[in-house]
């Protein structure tokens, strides 16, 4: 979580800065059952037989529960607002959590479109790191878009997260 407030920050003071694209999605590391890509970044792992790691599979139930209704279901996009497996191919890290954390609003000659900010939503703001990689693994195409049919056991990190996140 540390690393998740030093970058909101840094994203924050740095403004709208040009960031770099978003890396190879690929895991090369493990801390507690949480994949992390070359630059530290959370990132899925998902095995042959489709087993899913925890991230992954908390993520798709946050995004199903959170962000589905806007932005339809699998991040495929909607009427109402864009595919979020698009966005993600350009969009890195910190500019994501930008967005979710302080929302953002386009304006232009085909109309308008608003994204909330979900800054102070803990329904959001506590896994924001698992939206990110369940949305992460659907823009490389990979998990499927319905239920995850196999998941790797939930770690004693989560758990211990979510509470520290959630004050319970």
């Amino acid at each position: 979580m540390n690393k998740l407030w030093l970058l909101l920050s840094m994203s924050l003071i740095c403004g709208a800065a040009i960031a770099e694209p978003p890396g190879d999605p690929k895991a090369v590391t493990n801390e507690d059952g949480k994949y992390l890509d070359a630059n530290g970044d959370p990132t899925f792992n998902i095995t042959d037989d489709g087993t899913v790691d925890w991230y992954t599979f908390s993520g798709y139930r946050r995004y199903h529960s959170d962000c589905h209704v806007c932005h339809g279901p699998a991040g495929q996009g909607s009427t109402y607002a864009p595919p979020l497996i698009d966005s993600l191919k350009s969009m890195n890290y910190v500019e994501y959590l930008e967005v979710v954390t302080n929302g953002r609003q386009k304006v232009g000659a085909s109309g308008n479109s608003v994204m909330p900010a979900f800054g102070t939503n803990k329904n959001v703001m506590c896994y924001v790191d698992d939206i990110y990689v369940y949305l992460r693994a659907r823009t490389a195409g990979v998990g499927g878009t319905g239920r995850p049919p196999k998941k790797e056991a939930k770690p004693a990190a989560f758990t211990e997260a979510e509470t520290a996140c959630m004050g319970g």
